[in-house]
């Protein structure tokens, strides 16, 4: 039996990338606002056949956590509760809460993806530069 903090780990970028490419059944969630999905981008996964679902884990603006997460996220990824399922946020931790969520409802592959989105802060108080998936050069686009 799991604990209440377990989840299947943290995966890098990279590896997130390859996964998503090589498994069919494999989905990647961005759990960021709406407003970080129109202002700073969103993987672009179209290349490996597929779209990121998007799902907030907080809601923007008061940031408290979505009632409907589970639900929604369910709803996005199918009842599969053996595929991979990768989730994203802006530096990762956010997504290991979702992750953490996914796998208290059942479901064995529920990854943090490390690093985020944006990744960790550079020396200038930056994003986007030191780690995570803009800065490994993976593809994103701007909605």
């Amino acid at each position: 039996m799991s604990s209440p903090t377990s989840y299947a780990g943290d995966i890098s970028v990279q590896d997130a990338w390859t996964l998503l490419q090589s498994d069919p059944e494999a989905r990647l969630v961005d759990v960021r606002t709406q407003a970080e999905w129109n202002f700073v981008g969103v993987p672009d996964l179209s290349s490996a056949g597929k779209e990121v679902a998007r799902v907030e884990w907080q809601m923007f603006p008061a940031m408290q956590v979505n009632p409907s997460f589970v639900a929604d996220t369910q709803n996005a990824v199918g009842d599969n509760k053996n595929a991979p399922v990768l989730f994203l946020c802006r530096s990762g931790a956010r997504s290991r809460s979702a992750a953490i969520a996914l796998t208290q409802v059942g479901y064995t592959r529920a990854y943090n993806v490390a690093g985020g989105f944006e990744g960790d802060l550079d020396g200038d108080r930056h994003r986007g530069h030191k780690n995570g998936w803009k800065a490994a050069g993976l593809p994103w686009k701007q909605t």
